[in-house]
Protein backbone atom coordinates (compact mmCIF):
# COMPACT_ATOMS: atom_id res chain seq x y z
CA UNK A 1 0.00 0.00 0.00
CA UNK A 2 1.42 3.52 -0.77
CA UNK A 3 2.05 6.18 2.23
CA UNK A 4 -0.72 8.68 2.34
CA UNK A 5 -0.06 12.67 2.05
CA UNK A 6 -0.43 14.45 5.50
CA UNK A 7 -3.37 16.76 6.00
CA UNK A 8 -2.76 20.67 6.03
CA UNK A 9 -3.78 22.64 9.17
CA UNK A 10 -6.51 24.93 8.20
CA UNK A 11 -6.11 28.43 9.78
CA UNK A 12 -9.06 30.58 10.21
CA UNK A 13 -9.27 33.37 7.70
CA UNK A 14 -8.93 36.91 9.02
CA UNK A 15 -10.41 40.02 7.69
CA UNK A 16 -8.13 42.46 5.90
CA UNK A 17 -8.62 45.06 8.67
CA UNK A 18 -7.41 42.77 11.43
CA UNK A 19 -4.31 41.84 9.53
CA UNK A 20 -3.36 45.48 9.11
CA UNK A 21 -3.76 46.08 12.85
CA UNK A 22 -1.31 43.32 13.68
CA UNK A 23 1.26 44.83 11.36
CA UNK A 24 0.94 48.24 13.10
CA UNK A 25 1.37 46.62 16.53
CA UNK A 26 4.54 44.95 15.34
CA UNK A 27 5.92 48.24 14.03
CA UNK A 28 5.09 49.98 17.36
CA UNK A 29 6.83 47.26 19.29
CA UNK A 30 9.88 47.46 17.10
CA UNK A 31 9.96 51.26 17.46
CA UNK A 32 9.69 51.12 21.26
CA UNK A 33 12.56 48.64 21.41
CA UNK A 34 14.69 50.92 19.22
CA UNK A 35 13.96 53.93 21.51
CA UNK A 36 14.92 51.88 24.56
CA UNK A 37 18.20 50.86 22.94
CA UNK A 38 19.01 54.53 22.14
CA UNK A 39 18.24 55.58 25.71
CA UNK A 40 20.47 52.84 27.09
CA UNK A 41 23.30 54.00 24.82
CA UNK A 42 22.82 57.62 25.92
CA UNK A 43 22.87 56.62 29.58
CA UNK A 44 26.08 54.68 29.10
CA UNK A 45 27.76 57.60 27.30
CA UNK A 46 26.58 60.06 29.99
CA UNK A 47 27.90 57.90 32.78
CA UNK A 48 31.29 57.28 31.17
CA UNK A 49 31.85 60.76 29.65
CA UNK A 50 32.24 64.20 31.32
CA UNK A 51 29.22 65.28 33.30
CA UNK A 52 27.76 68.76 33.50
CA UNK A 53 25.07 70.16 35.75
CA UNK A 54 22.55 70.06 32.89
CA UNK A 55 23.10 66.30 32.31
CA UNK A 56 22.78 65.56 36.01
CA UNK A 57 19.47 67.39 36.10
CA UNK A 58 18.19 65.35 33.15
CA UNK A 59 19.03 62.07 34.82
CA UNK A 60 17.30 63.11 38.03
CA UNK A 61 14.21 64.00 36.02
CA UNK A 62 14.17 60.52 34.55
CA UNK A 63 14.11 59.13 38.09
CA UNK A 64 17.26 57.00 37.75
CA UNK A 65 18.46 57.42 41.32
CA UNK A 66 21.66 55.32 41.01
CA UNK A 67 22.97 57.13 38.00
CA UNK A 68 21.95 60.54 39.35
CA UNK A 69 23.94 59.92 42.54
CA UNK A 70 27.11 59.13 40.52
CA UNK A 71 26.71 62.28 38.44
CA UNK A 72 26.27 64.44 41.58
CA UNK A 73 29.51 63.07 43.05
CA UNK A 74 31.44 63.89 39.88
CA UNK A 75 29.96 67.42 39.84
CA UNK A 76 30.99 67.95 43.46
CA UNK A 77 34.55 66.82 42.62
CA UNK A 78 34.71 69.26 39.72
CA UNK A 79 33.53 72.15 41.92
CA UNK A 80 36.17 71.28 44.52
CA UNK A 81 38.81 71.16 41.78
CA UNK A 82 37.73 74.60 40.51
CA UNK A 83 37.99 76.11 44.00
CA UNK A 84 41.46 74.65 44.45
CA UNK A 85 42.58 76.16 41.15
CA UNK A 86 41.28 79.58 42.23
CA UNK A 87 43.11 79.37 45.55
CA UNK A 88 46.33 78.16 43.97
CA UNK A 89 47.66 81.67 42.80
CA UNK A 90 47.12 83.10 46.28
CA UNK A 91 48.94 80.17 47.88
CA UNK A 92 51.70 80.53 45.32
CA UNK A 93 52.20 84.19 46.24
CA UNK A 94 52.21 83.39 49.95
CA UNK A 95 54.73 80.58 49.49
CA UNK A 96 56.88 82.61 47.12
CA UNK A 97 55.81 80.52 44.10
CA UNK A 98 56.51 82.30 40.82
CA UNK A 99 53.10 81.93 39.20
CA UNK A 100 51.69 84.09 36.47
CA UNK A 101 49.68 86.29 38.86
CA UNK A 102 52.66 86.79 41.18
CA UNK A 103 54.86 87.68 38.22
CA UNK A 104 52.36 90.30 37.10
CA UNK A 105 52.19 91.80 40.57
CA UNK A 106 55.98 91.87 40.83
CA UNK A 107 56.16 93.70 37.52
CA UNK A 108 53.65 96.25 38.76
CA UNK A 109 55.67 96.78 41.93
CA UNK A 110 58.83 97.28 39.91
CA UNK A 111 57.10 99.88 37.76
CA UNK A 112 56.07 101.79 40.87
CA UNK A 113 59.66 101.75 42.12
CA UNK A 114 60.90 103.09 38.81
CA UNK A 115 58.31 105.88 38.93
CA UNK A 116 59.41 107.10 42.38
CA UNK A 117 62.01 109.82 41.93
CA UNK A 118 65.17 110.12 43.98
CA UNK A 119 67.83 112.80 43.99
CA UNK A 120 70.67 112.42 41.50
CA UNK A 121 74.38 113.01 41.99
CA UNK A 122 75.05 115.84 41.27
CA UNK A 123 71.60 117.10 42.38
CA UNK A 124 69.32 117.95 39.46
CA UNK A 125 65.77 116.90 40.43
CA UNK A 126 63.68 119.85 41.70
CA UNK A 127 62.48 119.60 45.29
CA UNK A 128 58.84 119.94 44.19
CA UNK A 129 59.25 116.75 42.11
CA UNK A 130 60.94 114.85 44.94
CA UNK A 131 57.91 115.60 47.13
CA UNK A 132 54.99 115.72 44.64
CA UNK A 133 52.38 115.60 47.43
CA UNK A 134 53.73 118.90 48.82
CA UNK A 135 54.66 117.38 52.19
CA UNK A 136 58.16 118.85 52.53
CA UNK A 137 60.50 117.94 55.42
CA UNK A 138 60.08 120.04 58.53
CA UNK A 139 62.94 121.73 60.29
CA UNK A 140 63.85 121.31 63.95
CA UNK A 141 60.76 121.96 66.08
CA UNK A 142 61.55 123.37 69.53
CA UNK A 143 59.47 124.39 72.51
CA UNK A 144 59.54 128.11 73.27
CA UNK A 145 61.74 129.14 76.23
CA UNK A 146 59.97 129.76 79.55
CA UNK A 147 59.11 133.35 80.41
CA UNK A 148 61.07 135.30 83.01
CA UNK A 149 58.47 134.58 85.66
CA UNK A 150 59.00 130.85 85.09
CA UNK A 151 55.84 130.09 83.14
CA UNK A 152 56.28 127.31 80.59
CA UNK A 153 55.20 127.63 76.94
CA UNK A 154 54.37 123.91 76.64
CA UNK A 155 50.64 124.73 76.57
CA UNK A 156 51.02 126.05 73.03
CA UNK A 157 51.69 122.58 71.62
CA UNK A 158 48.38 121.22 72.96
CA UNK A 159 46.16 124.27 72.53
CA UNK A 160 43.50 123.57 69.90
CA UNK A 161 43.28 127.27 69.10
CA UNK A 162 47.03 127.50 68.38
CA UNK A 163 46.89 124.33 66.31
CA UNK A 164 44.11 125.81 64.20
CA UNK A 165 46.13 128.98 63.67
CA UNK A 166 49.13 126.84 62.69
CA UNK A 167 47.06 124.95 60.12
CA UNK A 168 45.71 128.21 58.73
CA UNK A 169 49.27 129.23 57.79
CA UNK A 170 50.31 125.80 56.52
CA UNK A 171 50.74 127.05 52.94
CA UNK A 172 53.26 129.66 54.09
CA UNK A 173 55.17 127.16 56.25
CA UNK A 174 55.24 124.78 53.28
CA UNK A 175 56.87 127.43 51.06
CA UNK A 176 59.58 127.99 53.68
CA UNK A 177 60.18 124.25 54.01
CA UNK A 178 60.51 123.70 50.27
CA UNK A 179 63.07 126.50 50.01
CA UNK A 180 64.89 125.13 53.09
CA UNK A 181 65.14 121.61 51.64
CA UNK A 182 66.65 123.06 48.46
CA UNK A 183 69.15 124.98 50.61
CA UNK A 184 70.14 121.85 52.55
CA UNK A 185 70.76 119.77 49.43
CA UNK A 186 72.69 122.54 47.68
CA UNK A 187 75.02 123.23 50.60
CA UNK A 188 75.63 119.50 51.05
CA UNK A 189 76.60 119.35 47.38
CA UNK A 190 78.87 122.40 47.72
CA UNK A 191 80.77 120.84 50.64
CA UNK A 192 81.54 117.81 48.45
CA UNK A 193 83.57 119.76 45.87
CA UNK A 194 84.67 123.13 47.24
CA UNK A 195 88.45 123.15 47.63
CA UNK A 196 91.48 125.45 47.49
CA UNK A 197 92.54 126.53 44.00
CA UNK A 198 89.02 127.22 42.71
CA UNK A 199 88.17 130.75 41.61
CA UNK A 200 85.41 132.47 43.55
CA UNK A 201 83.43 133.00 40.33
CA UNK A 202 83.46 129.26 39.59
CA UNK A 203 82.34 128.46 43.14
CA UNK A 204 79.46 130.93 43.03
CA UNK A 205 78.23 130.00 39.57
CA UNK A 206 78.36 126.25 40.25
CA UNK A 207 76.43 126.75 43.49
CA UNK A 208 73.85 129.03 41.88
CA UNK A 209 73.30 126.72 38.92
CA UNK A 210 72.51 123.84 41.28
CA UNK A 211 70.29 126.05 43.43
CA UNK A 212 68.30 127.20 40.39
CA UNK A 213 67.68 123.59 39.35
CA UNK A 214 66.54 122.39 42.77
CA UNK A 215 64.31 125.38 43.48
CA UNK A 216 62.98 125.13 39.89
CA UNK A 217 63.50 128.81 39.15
CA UNK A 218 60.35 130.43 37.81
CA UNK A 219 60.46 134.21 37.63
CA UNK A 220 59.45 135.79 40.93
CA UNK A 221 57.57 132.67 42.07
CA UNK A 222 60.70 130.64 42.86
CA UNK A 223 64.40 131.30 42.66
CA UNK A 224 67.45 132.72 44.43
CA UNK A 225 66.71 135.20 47.20
CA UNK A 226 70.03 137.08 47.03
CA UNK A 227 73.52 136.70 45.51
CA UNK A 228 75.89 134.10 46.90
CA UNK A 229 78.16 135.66 49.49
CA UNK A 230 81.65 134.16 49.64
CA UNK A 231 83.45 136.71 51.83
CA UNK A 232 87.02 135.77 52.73
CA UNK A 233 89.04 136.31 55.93
CA UNK A 234 88.66 139.91 57.20
CA UNK A 235 85.71 140.53 54.84
CA UNK A 236 82.64 139.48 56.82
CA UNK A 237 79.71 139.92 54.42
CA UNK A 238 78.27 141.13 51.10
CA UNK A 239 81.12 140.06 48.85
CA UNK A 240 80.43 138.18 45.64
CA UNK A 241 82.80 138.39 42.64
CA UNK A 242 82.00 140.65 39.71
CA UNK A 243 82.90 139.62 36.17
CA UNK A 244 86.65 139.36 35.70
CA UNK A 245 87.43 138.97 39.42
CA UNK A 246 90.52 136.67 39.58
CA UNK A 247 90.27 135.86 43.34
CA UNK A 248 91.15 132.24 44.15
CA UNK A 249 90.24 130.31 47.30
CA UNK A 250 93.36 129.32 49.29
CA UNK A 251 94.08 126.70 51.93
CA UNK A 252 94.49 129.26 54.74
CA UNK A 253 91.32 131.21 53.89
CA UNK A 254 88.19 131.47 56.04
CA UNK A 255 85.29 131.63 53.58
CA UNK A 256 81.69 132.48 54.56
CA UNK A 257 79.16 130.87 52.20
CA UNK A 258 75.90 132.84 52.51
CA UNK A 259 73.13 132.18 49.98
CA UNK A 260 69.35 132.19 49.96
CA UNK A 261 66.41 130.52 48.24
CA UNK A 262 62.75 131.47 48.12
CA UNK A 263 59.33 130.13 47.14
CA UNK A 264 56.67 132.81 46.57
CA UNK A 265 58.87 135.33 48.37
CA UNK A 266 59.27 133.16 51.50
CA UNK A 267 63.02 133.50 51.99
CA UNK A 268 65.51 131.10 53.56
CA UNK A 269 68.59 133.02 54.73
CA UNK A 270 71.23 130.56 55.91
CA UNK A 271 75.05 130.65 56.04
CA UNK A 272 78.05 128.61 57.15
CA UNK A 273 81.83 128.98 57.17
CA UNK A 274 84.28 126.83 55.18
CA UNK A 275 87.89 126.29 56.29
CA UNK A 276 90.57 123.78 55.32
CA UNK A 277 93.19 124.53 57.98
CA UNK A 278 92.20 123.07 61.39
CA UNK A 279 93.73 126.04 63.22
CA UNK A 280 90.42 127.90 62.70
CA UNK A 281 88.24 125.19 64.27
CA UNK A 282 87.94 126.99 67.60
CA UNK A 283 86.78 130.19 65.88
CA UNK A 284 84.09 128.30 64.00
CA UNK A 285 83.01 126.53 67.19
CA UNK A 286 82.61 129.86 69.00
CA UNK A 287 80.41 131.39 66.29
CA UNK A 288 78.33 128.25 65.79
CA UNK A 289 77.69 128.02 69.54
CA UNK A 290 76.67 131.68 69.65
CA UNK A 291 74.19 131.19 66.79
CA UNK A 292 72.61 128.15 68.45
CA UNK A 293 72.39 130.08 71.73
CA UNK A 294 70.55 132.90 69.97
CA UNK A 295 68.14 130.37 68.42
CA UNK A 296 67.42 128.81 71.83
CA UNK A 297 66.82 132.22 73.40
CA UNK A 298 64.51 133.48 70.63
CA UNK A 299 60.75 133.15 71.00
CA UNK A 300 57.39 134.89 71.13
CA UNK A 301 57.43 137.98 73.38
CA UNK A 302 61.22 137.73 73.86
CA UNK A 303 63.01 141.09 73.80
CA UNK A 304 65.55 141.45 70.99
CA UNK A 305 68.10 143.06 73.33
CA UNK A 306 68.00 139.96 75.57
CA UNK A 307 68.89 137.74 72.60
CA UNK A 308 71.87 139.99 71.77
CA UNK A 309 73.16 139.99 75.33
CA UNK A 310 73.06 136.18 75.52
CA UNK A 311 74.88 135.83 72.19
CA UNK A 312 77.66 138.20 73.26
CA UNK A 313 78.16 136.39 76.55
CA UNK A 314 78.63 133.03 74.83
CA UNK A 315 80.89 134.26 72.03
CA UNK A 316 83.25 136.21 74.26
CA UNK A 317 83.74 133.12 76.42
CA UNK A 318 85.88 131.61 73.64
CA UNK A 319 89.57 132.18 72.94
CA UNK A 320 91.38 131.01 69.82
CA UNK A 321 95.06 130.56 69.08
CA UNK A 322 96.14 131.26 65.51
CA UNK A 323 99.80 131.17 64.44
CA UNK A 324 100.97 131.34 68.03
CA UNK A 325 98.84 134.34 68.98
CA UNK A 326 95.77 134.15 71.24
CA UNK A 327 92.63 136.14 70.44
CA UNK A 328 89.38 136.58 72.29
CA UNK A 329 86.52 136.05 69.85
CA UNK A 330 84.58 139.28 69.48
CA UNK A 331 81.05 139.61 68.13
CA UNK A 332 80.90 142.05 65.22
CA UNK A 333 78.72 144.66 66.92
CA UNK A 334 77.44 146.45 63.81
CA UNK A 335 76.19 143.27 62.08
CA UNK A 336 72.83 141.88 63.13
CA UNK A 337 70.23 139.25 62.53
CA UNK A 338 66.89 140.47 61.18
CA UNK A 339 63.24 139.71 60.63
CA UNK A 340 62.24 138.39 57.20
CA UNK A 341 59.16 139.45 55.24
CA UNK A 342 57.69 138.29 51.95
CA UNK A 343 60.05 139.41 49.17
CA UNK A 344 61.85 141.46 51.82
CA UNK A 345 65.07 140.10 53.30
CA UNK A 346 65.27 142.83 56.00
CA UNK A 347 61.72 143.60 57.08
CA UNK A 348 62.33 146.10 59.86
CA UNK A 349 63.41 144.39 63.09
CA UNK A 350 67.07 143.71 63.89
CA UNK A 351 68.43 141.00 66.18
CA UNK A 352 71.64 142.36 67.76
CA UNK A 353 74.57 140.14 68.73
CA UNK A 354 75.73 142.44 71.54
CA UNK A 355 73.92 143.82 74.57
CA UNK A 356 72.23 147.22 74.52
CA UNK A 357 69.95 146.75 71.55
CA UNK A 358 66.28 147.58 71.16
CA UNK A 359 63.72 146.30 73.64
CA UNK A 360 61.31 145.42 70.81
CA UNK A 361 59.71 142.01 71.23
CA UNK A 362 59.45 139.13 68.80
CA UNK A 363 55.89 138.31 67.75
CA UNK A 364 53.92 135.22 66.82
CA UNK A 365 53.95 134.35 63.10
CA UNK A 366 57.22 136.15 62.32
CA UNK A 367 60.29 134.71 60.62
CA UNK A 368 63.82 135.65 61.68
CA UNK A 369 67.36 135.14 60.46
CA UNK A 370 69.48 134.49 63.54
CA UNK A 371 73.07 135.13 62.44
CA UNK A 372 76.24 135.81 64.36
CA UNK A 373 79.67 137.01 63.25
CA UNK A 374 82.81 136.40 65.28
CA UNK A 375 86.10 138.22 64.61
CA UNK A 376 89.71 138.20 65.77
CA UNK A 377 89.94 141.89 64.82
CA UNK A 378 88.21 144.97 66.24
CA UNK A 379 84.73 143.50 66.14
CA UNK A 380 83.37 146.20 63.82
CA UNK A 381 83.07 146.36 60.03
CA UNK A 382 83.16 149.15 57.45
CA UNK A 383 82.44 149.46 53.71
CA UNK A 384 85.36 148.39 51.55
CA UNK A 385 86.20 147.06 48.07
CA UNK A 386 84.12 147.15 44.89
CA UNK A 387 80.35 146.93 45.30
CA UNK A 388 78.57 143.87 43.92
CA UNK A 389 75.26 143.62 45.88
CA UNK A 390 72.25 145.83 45.07
CA UNK A 391 68.59 145.80 46.06
CA UNK A 392 65.55 147.88 45.18
CA UNK A 393 64.27 150.07 47.99
CA UNK A 394 61.15 148.34 49.31
CA UNK A 395 59.38 151.58 50.26
CA UNK A 396 60.27 153.70 47.25
CA UNK A 397 57.36 155.30 45.41
CA UNK A 398 57.24 156.72 41.90
CA UNK A 399 60.44 158.57 41.01
CA UNK A 400 60.75 160.30 37.60
CA UNK A 401 63.71 158.94 35.58
CA UNK A 402 65.20 160.92 32.70
CA UNK A 403 67.83 158.54 31.32
CA UNK A 404 66.28 156.01 28.88
CA UNK A 405 68.91 153.40 29.79
CA UNK A 406 68.10 153.81 33.48
CA UNK A 407 64.39 153.30 32.72
CA UNK A 408 65.22 150.14 30.76
CA UNK A 409 67.45 148.80 33.55
CA UNK A 410 64.76 149.44 36.18
CA UNK A 411 62.26 147.48 34.07
CA UNK A 412 64.71 144.57 33.90
CA UNK A 413 65.21 144.69 37.68
CA UNK A 414 61.46 144.83 38.36
CA UNK A 415 60.73 141.87 36.08
CA UNK A 416 63.52 139.60 37.27
CA UNK A 417 64.27 140.55 40.90
CA UNK A 418 61.50 142.79 42.19
CA UNK A 419 62.54 143.82 45.71
CA UNK A 420 64.98 140.90 46.09
CA UNK A 421 68.74 141.53 46.11
CA UNK A 422 70.79 141.00 42.94
CA UNK A 423 74.37 141.41 41.74
CA UNK A 424 76.15 142.55 38.62
CA UNK A 425 76.87 138.97 37.52
CA UNK A 426 73.13 138.35 37.35
CA UNK A 427 72.64 141.37 35.11
CA UNK A 428 75.41 140.03 32.85
CA UNK A 429 73.61 136.67 32.78
CA UNK A 430 70.45 138.39 31.51
CA UNK A 431 72.40 139.85 28.59
CA UNK A 432 72.66 143.40 29.93
CA UNK A 433 75.80 145.38 29.04
CA UNK A 434 77.14 148.89 29.62
CA UNK A 435 74.69 149.39 32.49
CA UNK A 436 77.02 150.82 35.15
CA UNK A 437 76.05 154.45 34.47
CA UNK A 438 72.34 153.59 34.51
CA UNK A 439 72.82 151.60 37.73
CA UNK A 440 74.62 154.53 39.36
CA UNK A 441 71.78 156.84 38.30
CA UNK A 442 69.20 154.57 39.95
CA UNK A 443 71.32 154.50 43.12
CA UNK A 444 71.63 158.29 43.13
CA UNK A 445 67.84 158.62 42.83
CA UNK A 446 67.36 156.32 45.83
CA UNK A 447 65.47 153.68 43.83
CA UNK A 448 68.26 151.12 44.20
CA UNK A 449 70.39 150.73 47.35
CA UNK A 450 74.01 149.52 47.04
CA UNK A 451 75.38 147.05 49.62
CA UNK A 452 79.19 147.07 49.40
CA UNK A 453 81.37 144.42 51.13
CA UNK A 454 81.73 144.83 54.91
CA UNK A 455 85.24 144.30 56.28
CA UNK A 456 87.10 144.27 59.60
CA UNK A 457 90.77 145.26 59.81
CA UNK A 458 93.10 143.50 57.38
CA UNK A 459 94.86 140.47 58.80
CA UNK A 460 91.90 139.50 60.97
CA UNK A 461 89.62 136.52 60.47
CA UNK A 462 85.83 136.50 60.63
CA UNK A 463 83.37 133.59 60.72
CA UNK A 464 79.59 133.40 60.31
CA UNK A 465 76.76 130.97 61.00
CA UNK A 466 73.08 131.64 60.32
CA UNK A 467 69.68 129.93 60.42
CA UNK A 468 66.11 130.93 59.59
CA UNK A 469 63.51 130.34 62.32
CA UNK A 470 59.69 130.45 62.20
CA UNK A 471 57.77 131.60 65.28
CA UNK A 472 54.75 129.36 64.72
CA UNK A 473 51.76 129.52 67.08
CA UNK A 474 52.49 126.06 68.49
CA UNK A 475 56.29 125.92 68.46
CA UNK A 476 59.52 127.41 67.15
CA UNK A 477 60.78 125.77 63.95
CA UNK A 478 64.43 126.09 62.92
CA UNK A 479 63.37 125.51 59.35
CA UNK A 480 66.86 125.57 57.76
CA UNK A 481 68.42 123.14 60.27
CA UNK A 482 70.24 120.18 58.70
CA UNK A 483 72.54 117.33 59.65
CA UNK A 484 75.57 119.51 58.94
CA UNK A 485 74.89 122.39 61.35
Amino acid sequence: MAEPEPQRKVEPQLLNGDDDLNDEEREDADASEAVKRKRRKKKRSRTSGPVCDFAAGTNEAEGDSGEAGGVGEVAAQLEQQTLEEKERPEDAEEDGDEGENSAVKKKRKKKKKKGAKGQTDPPSVPICELYPNGDFPKGEECEYPPSKDGRSAAWRTTSEEKRAMDRANEEMWSDFRQAAEAHRQVRSYVRSWIKPGMTMIDICEKLEDCSRRLIKENGLSAGLAFPTGCSINHCAAHYTPNAGDPTVLRYDDVCKIDFGTHINGRIIDCAFTVTFNPKYDRLLEAVSDATNTGIRCAGIDVRLCDVGETIQEVMESYEVEIDGKTYQVKPVRNLNGHSIGQYRIHSGKTVPIVKGGEATRMEEGEAYAIETFGSTGRGAVHDDMECSHYMKNFNVGHVPIRLPRAKHLLNVINENFGTLAFCRRWLDRLGESKYLMALKNLCDLGIIDPYPPLCDIKGSYTAQYEHTILLRPTCKEVVSRGDDY
